[in-house]
């Protein structure tokens, strides 16, 4: 199998560090994905997470709003809307403006997981029950509904013997692509099933086995739809690089301990500076946990992290490779720029 460089895009949780407010990150953001823009990265992808004190990234719609604004080429997506979380209208009146505003340049990338705790989630519906109910049992039925209301003509909606016409937008050109985001086999068996293009969650994941399996299920089940006609996929991966590999290692381990603390039910902060994360002393099984999860990341100095990138993407067969520039800050950095994470997008892009 080739080990070709392949295409590279980006994914954004819009990490919150310690020394930085909301306004802080999204600045941040802003300023990465202008470098990624310039960089000629593929996608700008946003996360939808909600009520954590690490992650700024809670409406994806409005994010894209915003790096559409301030980029050129970029394709704009959400990675992803937590379909469960909304209604399945709003969310395609959300992205139909988003294509309106930046037409060919929007992706919608689903989700069934709540991207939270249960009594958030519980909050974001109305009370109306935990998204671990009724609401991801039926995200097949909302992924068909917001496909068919996505669509430029339209769709008939019948309640109570009453029919009504509902369009996304009145006149729509154009239709954002739809890709489905998941880290199971589930979420593969379903992209088949819909003939939808799949990203498997890799950076979340990180078990090698566990990506292949998913991979090889949704190519082998896939049933061609009018939206794709052959399997489409890639995957994400968490990535630090540096000019030298130890300076890569230091900054990963402020995130690295985020996700520790995300693993094992610690309680989650924001970000620590890369001081105060080496200044962290952890059991022999946490540390043991960090070495294993740093393991399945792409940390390293420039030439090194290119390659690994390129051999991830031959593994799993895939020419496309988005990554999520995982590395933190040394204390004094200035709030408003995550350097360390533009240096990443720059030395993969090399």
């Amino acid at each position: 199998m080739s080990t070709q460089r392949p295409t590279l895009s980006v994914l954004d949780l819009v990490p919150v560090r310690a020394d930085q407010t909301s306004a802080d990150a999204v600045a941040a953001t802003l300023d990465l994905a202008r470098e990624a823009d310039r960089l000629g990265y593929h996608r700008y992808w946003v996360a939808e997470h909600h009520n954590g004190p690490a992650v700024a990234a809670t409406n994806p719609p409005v994010l894209m709003a915003m790096i559409g604004s301030v980029t050129q080429r970029l394709r704009i997506g959400s990675g992803g809307v937590m379909l469960p979380n909304h209604a399945p209208l709003v969310v395609a009146e959300q992205v139909a403006l988003l294509e309106a505003a930046f037409p060919g340049r929007v992706d919608l990338g689903l989700g069934r997981a709540p991207g939270t705790d249960p009594i958030t989630s519980y909050a974001l519906r109305h009370g109306a029950g935990g998204v671990e109910e009724d609401a991801v049992a039926r995200f097949p039925d909302y992924v068909d509904d917001l496909l068919a209301m996505m669509d430029a003509d339209g769709v008939a909606v019948s309640v109570a013997g009453r029919t009504q016409a509902l369009r996304a937008t009145p006149a729509a050109r154009s239709v954002a692509d739809v890709w489905l985001l998941g880290s199971s086999d589930y979420s593969a068996r379903l992209a088949a099933e819909k003939g939808l293009p799949y990203v498997f969650a890799h950076h979340f994941s990180g078990n090698g086995d566990g990506t292949q399996a998913a991979l090889e299920l949704y190519r082998s089940s896939f049933r061609p739809s009018d939206l794709l006609s052959e399997p489409r996929t890639f995957l994400t991966v968490n990535a630090s690089v540096a000019s030298d590999a130890d300076e890569a290692r230091r900054l990963a381990r402020p995130q690295l301990l985020t996700m520790l603390a995300l693993r094992t039910g610690q309680p989650m902060v924001p970000l620590r500076s890369v001081e105060a994360a080496e200044k962290v002393d952890l059991a022999p099984a946490h540390a043991a946990l960090v070495e294993d999860m740093a393991a399945r990341w792409v940390i390293g100095a420039p030439e090194e992290s290119r390659e690994a990138v390129a051999a991830l993407a031959a593994r799993f067969g895939v020419d496309e490779v988005m990554v999520n520039p995982v590395a933190g800050a040394h204390e004094g950095a200035e709030p408003a720029v995550a350097t360390a994470r533009r240096d990443t997008l720059r030395h993969l892009a090399a």
